[in-house]
């Protein structure tokens, strides 16, 4: 495994992607960026200049701000990971929590967003080595990715582990309204009209409903490792 590849991981909110992007490139020596907490971000500083409510969204002043949002990601040795700055600032707490996760796939519908993040994104895996998922890396940001993976798992199961997590955080949640979240999340990423959530041709699909982490891991690294037998 000495030549690098580029992993691209997408697949539906809440489905452990970012989980299973970490381990492979902990595992490989890879670089791993999670796009998610990269539009995560973004909605976060339109909540915080009141771009965004759950009334309305001012598009336009959210475009016009773009040239002012500066995304970092600072890599924690005690953690093992990067974690998301917003202009300077340590975010990674509070792009996680249930509120913007109700605004995030409407802040990603927006073209002039997708077109900034996607040139950071090209940027950062130009040199290979690199782990990333989201929701349209395979399909555009890296059309020529090595290895393409596609993960999936039922609403239901997606939002009782999402739940689990925001309660084990200490959120104050309700079942009922992270699965209305999911749900609703799922639509508008399958349905918007720049870059929708859909399965590259190429892709392996991996429905992680009936796997635990350690399953999924050893599942994928074994697809990791025939992929650069091949190259």
């Amino acid at each position: 495994m000495n030549k690098k590849i580029t992993i691209a991981i997408d697949g539906f909110s809440s489905t452990g992607k970012s989980t299973l992007a970490k381990q492979i490139a902990n595992h490989l020596g890879y670089v791993y960026v999670d796009t998610g907490a990269m539009y995560r971000a973004v909605a976060l500083f339109a909540m915080q200049n009141g771009y965004i409510t759950s009334e309305f969204f001012d598009k336009d002043s959210l475009i016009n701000s773009l040239p002012y949002i500066k995304l970092q990601f600072k890599f924690n040795d005690a953690l093992g990971f990067g974690e998301m700055y917003l202009n300077d600032v340590n975010v990674e707490t509070e792009i996680r929590t249930i509120e913007v996760s109700s605004f995030v796939s409407k802040v990603a519908e927006i073209s002039e967003v997708r077109s900034k993040l996607v040139e950071q994104q090209k940027e950062m895996g130009k040199d290979k080595g690199i782990v990333m998922d989201g929701r349209d890396i395979g399909t555009v940001v890296f059309p020529e990715a090595e290895l393409k993976i596609f993960m999936t798992s039922s609403a239901t199961t997606r939002a009782q582990r999402r739940y689990d997590e925001l309660v084990a955080k200490g959120d104050n949640v309700t079942f009922e309204e992270v699965l209305k979240n999911v749900e609703e999340r799922d639509y508008i990423d399958t349905h918007r009209a720049d870059s929708p959530l859909v399965m590259a041709e190429d892709a392996i699909e991996i429905d992680n409903s009936h796997l635990d982490r350690e399953e999924q891991f050893q599942l994928v690294l074994e697809i990791v490792i025939d992929a650069t037998k091949s190259i």
